[in-house]
């Protein structure tokens, strides 16, 4: 989490290289733990480059299946690893699927700025 520096009223806020470590750590972590997992990665402006003090991590899952629903299923991953608040949308392959295929504001969006973190792309491409 951010620090406020002990000599200073200065807070100090992780970089994204930092954020994206740790988010990297923390979905390898859950994938170990959750063998229903699929994929994971990051939006939003720590994905566009436009990051700043306060901004958010925006986390997406995608799992096999669910019997929660889409409301409930967020509040079973814990993000106290992460360097920065995060928030994390759940969705299961069909959802994820349906989505992009109603190809709605946000499902471009999702599109087009996902960091990929696991399952590692052997072209070394994440997004």
């Amino acid at each position: 989490m951010p620090v406020r520096l002990l000599s200073s009223s200065v807070i100090k806020w992780p970089d994204a290289g930092q954020v994206h470590a740790a988010a990297r750590q923390w979905a390898y972590r859950l994938a170990c733990h959750h063998p229903e997992i699929v994929r994971v990665g990051y939006f939003g402006s720590y994905a566009r480059g436009d990051w700043g003090v306060g901004s958010d991590l925006d986390l997406v899952v995608i799992v096999s299946q669910s019997t929660l629903p889409f409301e409930r299923r967020a509040a079973g991953w814990d993000l106290n690893s992460l360097p920065v608040p995060a928030e994390v949308l759940v969705y299961t392959e069909a959802e994820w699927q349906n989505l992009q295929a109603e190809g709605g504001r946000f499902a471009r969006t999702l599109q087009s700025e996902t960091v990929w973190l696991y399952p590692p792309d052997p072209g070394g491409d994440t997004k």
